[in-house]
């Protein structure tokens, strides 16, 4: 009988680790400017696909990715904020989106 709760134990600690390993954090520095950007890329961003959480903090532009491993990865991320209008790291935005942007959301709308 020991032995029985001594592997559960095992197993159960073995379940509960995997499951806690396949999620990872990213920051990506972004183009937002005000609390639109803000709102407009968190929303985006936390009704994607393997994505558990995101903010962005305006003051370094940097949003923080909570993420599933499975499910996505930082790449696949740095596109969907692309897609909204934004640059993020190294990839630039997307020129369709970037021109539906309020003025205030486009680079140097707040200068």
């Amino acid at each position: 009988m020991k032995n029985i709760k001594i592997i559960f134990a095992l197993v159960f600690t073995g379940i509960f680790s995997s499951a806690m390993a396949s999620s990872d954090t990213v920051k990506i520095k972004t183009s937002a400017q005000c609390e639109d950007c803000k709102e407009r890329i968190e929303n985006k961003l936390n009704f994607t696909k393997g994505i558990k959480n995101a903010v962005l903090d305006i003051k370094t532009k940097e949003v923080t990715v909570v993420y599933d491993l499975q499910k996505i990865n930082p790449d696949k991320i740095r596109t969907a904020i692309s897609k909204v209008g934004y640059d993020a790291d190294g990839v630039t935005a997307d020129p369709k989106a970037y021109n539906k942007l309020p003025m205030c959301c486009r680079k140097g709308g707040h200068d």
